[in-house]
Parts: structure tokens; C-alpha cells; sequence
């Protein structure tokens, strides 16, 4: 009998049938794979496994014994635990902190300390007790998040999204952490991720959801990448980059014309040192680096969340004042941000709100019928799923937050579009349909600037790429000429 067992899981949000019947078996000691596009019902599903929904019909066994979570700490009393996509750490407090947050009785920060270690030590996952979360990386976040929901000894581990913001190597860390949990310890691990090549390399059995139901079950060796995209989407997928694979050839650019759209000069702040670049319009720039080398803090000075110590930015060859707020909006930049969260939606409002943001302050925003008639075109135009425009963006899923954050910025009409990790969470469809706006984007004559860490999304759309290391940009190569290897040799410090 498996140590996780759904049957007839079924889920509706009124006339929405969000999980259909859903079956699922997952054993010990091994990793299985969950895929489905944006809105499949993967999260729903995991919901209801940790007591926040109820279902509507269906049965949930462990270890063959029928079980129902009421709430999240009934599901961690059944031995069900996760590590969500969103870290939900509190930045100033301390790993151990956060690690006993929610323990009752009394609290002895030694002890704590002691037990984090031995985990630390027990799974690979080194972090320091004493250090404050505000000051570790992604990588370092991730492992603080494992370490507390191992130990609460889950006998089924769910990890979504686990790898978004990490490093290929601390990608390739953390599958061997898991892969020494499955075998040694006998657990069940459910990974749902978007990654299709992680998948194929991770887990021994893949399920796939389509509209709520499952439409695919395999092996994980008698599958591939290019017909897990296809049970995803129900079509082929072609686009290279958005399986996660390197194009076969080389990129043709597009033509830039003019003087640069976007100029970047001696850019200094914390993170950053004498950054310049510039963008043309009718070509897609990519900047491509490690995690934590500086590509968070470009997005930040270019959303207007950080002024910085130095440089110039220029948009159409006007130098744009970085202290007044909204000054790069209204000189014809448009960014979709790494964060959108923090930087670019307000989650409680509506969708039709977070849609039309960019015209607050005009008539539209106060003539409601037309608000909501530029919403909906919007949404359609850009295939948002929500079952109202008047839900909170809150409700929708990753992937549909982006397309909202992208139809609001191209609404605008900018001269530059920056679009900092923008398939980050979203699955292979999603993906496509982004990039091939992107390409019509820079065809139309807009500069893009795409910042990413993934090399596959930038080797695939860019014109040309130039890369950030330490804060600094190490070197540029054009799209005919730029490998992963020359690449990779500039990421490390190497001469291109």
C-alpha cells in the first residue's frame, strides 16, 4: 500500500471544477513528479492534503488508512508536510527562530541551535543557527525551510517549485538531499515543478493534470520531456527554451536600429559597481548570470524601489530623475519584476484593479464601466484565468499573476520593457506564449531587456547577451557566437 493514496479527489469553486476526480498513488521511498500548466488544480490538490480546503468528494489514505486534515496541523500530525514555492520565513529573525516557530512549551535557543545542526549535519544541508534569514541567499533560505519541515519527520514531503530561485548547483544539491531522504529514510516525496528536465532527472514516476483531471501517468524513464509538455498543454510544444532546453541552433538577432532606447551608466548601489549597458530598439538584451550576482538589484533601481549611490539612466536619450517616483513609468519603461509580489501587484485588490493600475490617476480609472471593459479586453487578449475580474489577484494562479503584470505593463505602450526571471513559475505553455510576445515585441520595434539566470531562456531569445558577475558586467557576446561553455566562463570570471 503507498504512503499517500487519492481517489476521486474532486473540487469546485462554483461552476469551476478546480480537481476532477483526481487519483494519485505515491510509495515510500520514492520521488514522484507533478506536473500540469498554471490552474491545473496541482495546488488545489495540495490544499486540500494540508487541511486548507475541504473537498467536495474523494478519499485520502495514508498508509492505506482513510485520513482527513481539517488543518495544517492535523495534515503534519498524519506525517504530511511542505515547502511552499513562497518562502514563508520572517526576515529579521534568526534560522533557529524560524525554525521553532509554532513549538509550545518551553523554548531553549541551545537546544534548538544543537538540533538544527544535527540536521544540517544528517542531510547535508549546512546553515548557521545564529545567522538572521534577512541575510542568507535563496539557496541558504531553501535548506532552512527543509530543515523545519523534516523536522517535523514527514513520511510524505511535498516541495513546490522547489528550484525557482535557485542555482543550478544548488539545484543539483538539493535532489541530492532528497534522493538520500527517499532511499535511507523511506519517505514519499510529491515534486511539482515546471522545470521538465529537473522532472525527467528527479523522480521515478510522473503524474500529469490537465483542467482538474489527470490525463498522464508514466514511469519516469519510458517518458521525455517533449511529450511531458504535450500531455501539459494538449499540443506540441516547440519552443526550445521553454522546455528548458538548449536551442538546437544558433540565434538568428533581429536588427536593432537607432540610438539606444535605454542607456545605463556607471549604475552604482548596493550589489552593483559601475554598471553599463545599453538597449536598442527592435532587439532583445539578455543579462544573464548566477543567482545573487547583482540582476535583483538592477530590477529594483528600474522599478524605483532603490535609489542609487551613482550612474545615470537614460530612456530615449533623456536622462530620467531616479528620485521622483513613477519618473521611469512616465518616461516609457515597463518592467515586470523578479518579485512581483513585493513590486508589482497588490495581491488583495481585484484582477481588474491590478489590470488597470496604470492608469491611475486618469478618468478611466474613475469611470468604473470602463475600467472594466479595458480589464476585460486585457484578460482576454492576454489569456488571464480567473473565475471574476472582481477576485482578489490573490486567487489566481503564479502563473496567471504574470500574465496580469504583463498585459498591464504592455498596455502602456513602452519604449522599454524589462522583464527581470519572467518565466519563473510558469509552466511550458505559459512560457512560450511569453516568448513569443517578447519576439514580437522587439520585432515591433521595443527594446527588451531580459534579466534571467536561465541559460536555455536566454540563449534562446537574445540578441545579444551580456553577463553579470559580482556586480559587474564581465563581458558581452552576440547571440551567433555566444555557448554555454563562453558563457559559463564569464560567470566564473573567465575571459569570454
Amino acid at each position: 500500500m503507498g504512503a499517500l493514496t487519492l481517489r476521486g479527489i474532486t473540487k469546485r469553486y462554483g461552476t469551476v471544477v478546480a480537481c476532477d476526480a483526481v487519483d494519485l498513488d505515491v510509495e515510500r521511498g520514492e520521488i514522484h513528479g507533478l506536473l500540469g500548466e498554471n490552474g491545473a488544480g496541482k495546488s488545489t490538490l495540495m490544499r486540500i492534503l494540508l487541511g486548507l480546503e475541504t473537498r467536495d468528494a474523494g478519499t485520502i489514505l495514508r498508509d492505506g488508512r482513510p485520513v482527513t486534515a481539517g488543518s495544517p496541523r492535523e495534515a503534519v500530525a498524519l506525517g504530511i508536510g511542505m515547502v511552499h514555492q513562497h518562502f514563508s520565513l520572517v526576515e529579521p529573525l534568526t534560522v533557529w527562530e524560524n525554525v521553532i516557530l509554532g513549538d509550545t512549551g518551553r523554548i531553549r535557543r541551545s537546544r534548538a541551535c544543537a538540533e538544527i545542526h544535527e540536521m544540517s549535519q544528517r542531510y547535508g544541508l549546512p546553515v548557521d543557527p545564529l545567522a538572521t534569514v534577512a541575510s542568507l541567499s535563496a539557496g541558504e533560505r531553501q535548506r532552512v525551510e527543509l530543515i523545519k519541515c523534516l523536522r517535523r519527520d514527514p513520511a510524505v514531503l511535498i516541495l513546490d517549485e522547489p528550484t525557482s530561485v535557485l542555482t543550478r548547483a544548488e539545484s543539483a544539491e538539493l535532489f541530492a538531499v532528497l534522493r538520500r531522504v527517499v532511499r535511507s529514510e523511506g519517505r514519499a516525496v510529491v515534486l511539482i515543478s515546471h522545470k521538465l528536465a529537473e522532472i525527467t532527472a528527479a523522480t521515478d514516476r510522473v503524474t500529469v493534470l490537465r483542467h482538474g483531471r489527470v490525463v498522464f501517468r508514466s514511469a519516469t524513464a519510458a517518458t521525455d520531456v517533449a511529450e511531458l509538455a504535450r500531455q501539459m498543454v494538449g499540443r506540441e510544444v516547440a519552443d526550445a527554451a521553454a522546455l528548458g532546453l538548449i536551442p538546437a541552433a544558433p540565434h538568428v538577432p533581429e536588427k536593432a536600429q537607432g540610438d539606444p532606447a535605454l542607456r545605463i551608466r556607471g549604475l552604482t548601489a548596493p550589489g552593483l559597481t559601475g554598471i553599463d549597458l545599453e538597449v536598442r530598439p527592435g532587439e532583445i538584451a539578455g543579462l544573464y548570470g548566477a543567482e545573487g550576482n547583482g540582476q535583483a538589484q538592477i530590477g529594483d533601481v528600474l522599478c524605483g524601489l532603490v535609489t542609487p549611490d551613482a550612474g545615470t539612466v537614460e530612456v530615449g536619450g533623456v536622462p530620467v530623475d531616479l528620485r521622483t517616483p513613477g519618473a521611469l513609468h512616465t518616461a516609457g519603461l515597463g518592467i515586470v519584476p523578479e518579485d512581483r509580489h513585493r513590486a508589482a501587484v497588490v495581491p488583495a485588490m481585484s484582477v481588474a484593479a491590478n489590470l488597470t493600475m496604470k492608469d491611475l490617476g486618469t478618468r478611466v480609472w474613475l469611470d468604473r464601466r470602463r475600467l472594466r471593459r479595458r480589464a476585460r479586453e486585457l484578460a482576454a487578449e492576454f489569456g488571464v484565468v480567473a473565475t471574476s475580474l472582481d477576485a482578489p489577484l490573490s486567487s489566481l494562479s503564479g502563473g496567471n499573476q504574470q500574465r496580469v503584470v504583463l498585459a498591464r505593463e504592455l498596455s502602456g505602450d513602452p519604449r522599454v520593457l524589462v522583464l527581470a526571471q519572467p518565466t519563473q513559475g510558469l509552466d511550458v505553455g505559459a512560457a512560450e506564449d511569453l516568448h513569443e510576445r517578447l519576439r514580437r515585441c522587439a520585432h515591433d520595434g521595443m527594446a527588451v531587456l531580459l534579466i534571467s539566470t536561465e541559460i536555455e531562456e536566454v540563449l534562446g531569445l537574445a540578441d545579444r547577451v551580456l553577463v553579470i558577475a559580482s556586480g559587474r558586467v564581465a563581458g558581452e557576446l552576440h547571440a551567433a557566437e555566444a555557448t554555454p561553455e563562453q558563457l559559463g566562463m564569464l560567470v566564473g570570471g573567465g575571459a569570454g
